[in-house]
């Protein structure tokens, strides 16, 4: 299976809890794909899927955020497909490791936990954001990579203050996810 099918059987199996913005964000989702067949890279003018992972430490009620290099905003891992992916999700883990340093991470069950889609500058235009969530094993340590500035980790409730509206609603969905 193509990594392109795989997002479509990906974002086709997505419900969004049944929230009415997340439904049509799939539907954008879904819409992109079906007309533009490289919607996956970035050589897309249109905009391309990006694969994302929050990393989470549930047992200690934190997560861990990058300090973007080029942003210079606070996010969680993640960045874009590569040829080499066989999966969204693969992708998601892979992004994560690679921006966090942690070995051993694993994906929270049940598939994206959110789907976010913000502008980028030209000649890109869209990033269209598929998100899930990585379990850190315990006794995580992290390691800053060269994409970040910074890496630390944050209580739940601290998100808010220091990254913007969609990393605060992806720790809130996160946390939905994990209790139940």
């Amino acid at each position: 299976m193509s990594l392109h099918d795989d997002a479509v059987l990906v974002l086709k199996r997505y419900e969004g809890r049944q929230e009415e913005e997340q439904l049509r964000l799939r539907e954008v989702y879904l819409d992109h794909l079906d007309t533009h067949p490289d919607g996956m890279w970035k050589a897309c003018g249109a905009g391309h899927l990006t694969a994302s992972a929050l990393v989470v430490d549930p047992a200690r009620g934190r997560v861990l955020l990058t300090l973007h290099r080029k942003l210079g905003m606070w996010l969680q891992m993640g960045g874009h497909c590569e040829p080499g992916d066989a999966s969204v999700a693969g992708a998601a883990l892979r992004e994560a490791t690679e921006e966090s340093g942690i070995h051993g991470l694993s994906l929270l069950p049940g598939g994206p936990v959110q789907l976010d889609r913000h502008a980028i500058p030209a000649p890109c235009h869209w990033h269209l954001d598929v998100q899930y969530a990585a379990l850190a094993p315990a006794g995580a340590v992290a390691e800053i990579s060269e994409e970040s500035l910074d890496l630390r980790w944050f209580p739940y409730d601290d998100v808010a203050r220091v990254a913007d509206g969609s990393v605060a609603r992806l720790v809130d969905r996160t946390r939905a996810a994990l209790d139940g």
